[in-house]
């Protein structure tokens, strides 16, 4: 199967939908011919082998529900995939027909399992999707593919599930997103699907990131689908049914990647002006770290600390409580003001610990 290929032809969203897991051969037929009498899936998934936070959650099937999906695949003439964590899952995968592997975010930030993974699938052609680990670390999301590409694998999709945090308001896992953007800056060949349904953990947020996706000019999507998603043996509240299913697809609004030249001409005139803005805030940006350097000598003369505080404690209060004024959030408000405050560390280090 080239997944690549098949990805890039096809009208976004490239669309994997299926069950968080696979619990019956009934359940993985039905809801599979459900979805593809939909129309808009191009690719099923269900789990076979659930890694779970807790020992005494339902950790899937196992080996035994391999069968159920590739015949539902056969059935419904769809391709499947399902998640493998490491070389006996990948081994029997590869024996029971999956037609593409993915690696989960628990897996892909181990090093020492991908290249267990990779040695697996040395020398087979299959295509395989890795997530991004569950910590917000490019690095380790890039190795993942490096590994497999060393091992001759050339089929390679990315999955952006959100990255892990301790009790989020709104999110399962923060969806960070600019470090898939990051990832397509390293690797702009790379197809990305977003998984919405790990990034929300509740289905009623499922079309507002699906959205957002593919405003950021993702791939495809990965949305979990059970026939009673409330009855569902693992993470109920993300999935839904295909009817659910349907109605986030009919009511996504495809943007265009392409460009009028008239419209190119008013965007460039807008861009202009942005650049030209830009390069004020650098200059008074590096205007800053003068007077920074300036403050540190001061500091060194008269043997103070860089970090004061107190005098930091209020200068974050000041410009927090003036975000409706900027109309910024205070979240970019303050992770301005972080790496401003870092790098006038950086310089008055440079001054303050100077030889002479």
């Amino acid at each position: 199967m080239k997944l690549i290929q098949k990805i890039k032809e096809t009208k976004r969203p490239f669309l994997i939908a299926g069950p968080c897991s696979a619990e019956s051969p009934e359940q993985v037929m039905n809801v599979s011919i459900e979805i593809a009498k939909n129309g808009n899936a191009h690719m099923l998934r269900a789990g076979i082998w659930k890694p779970r936070t807790r020992p005494d959650s339902f950790e899937g099937m196992g080996a035994i529900a391999l069968p159920w999906l590739v015949e539902a695949g056969k059935e419904t003439g769809l391709p499947v995939t399902t998640e493998i964590a490491n070389r006996h899952h990948a081994e029997l995968a590869l024996k029971a027909g999956i037609d593409v592997l993915w690696i989960g975010a628990r897996t892909t930030v181990n090093p020492f399992a991908i290249q267990e993974i990779a040695d697996v699938l040395r020398g087979v052609d299959i295509p395989v999707m890795v997530k991004n680990p569950v910590n917000p670390d490019l690095e380790l999301w890039i190795g993942a593919f490096e590994r497999l590409e060393k091992a001759g694998i050339k089929e390679l999709a990315a999955i952006h599930r959100g990255f892990s945090i301790y009790k989020h308001p709104k999110y399962r896992n923060v969806p960070t997103w600019e470090l898939p953007i990051a990832l397509r800056e390293r690797l702009p060949n790379l197809p990305v699907i977003c998984d919405p349904s790990h990034i929300t953990g509740r289905r009623d947020l499922l079309l507002e990131v699906s959205q957002k996706a593919m405003d950021l000019n993702f791939d495809g999507l990965m949305i979990e689908t059970h026939p009673n998603p409330d009855k569902a043996w693992s993470d109920a509240a993300q999935q839904v049914t295909p009817e659910g299913l349907k109605a986030i697809i009919d009511n996504l609004v495809m943007r265009s990647t392409a460009i009028s030249a008239s419209d190119a001409s008013v965007l460039d005139e807008l861009r202009h002006k942005i650049t030209s803005l830009d390069d004020r805030l650098f200059d008074l940006l590096s205007a800053r770290m003068s007077l920074s350097e300036e403050v540190g000598l001061f500091k060194r003369e008269h043997n103070i600390t860089i970090l004061q505080q107190e005098h930091w404690t209020r200068l974050i209060a000041s410009r927090l409580a003036k975000t409706d004024d900027y109309k910024l959030t205070e979240r970019f408000v303050r992770q301005i003001m972080d790496a401003i405050h870092q790098e006038s560390i950086r310089h008055q280090t440079k001054v303050m610990n100077k030889k002479a």
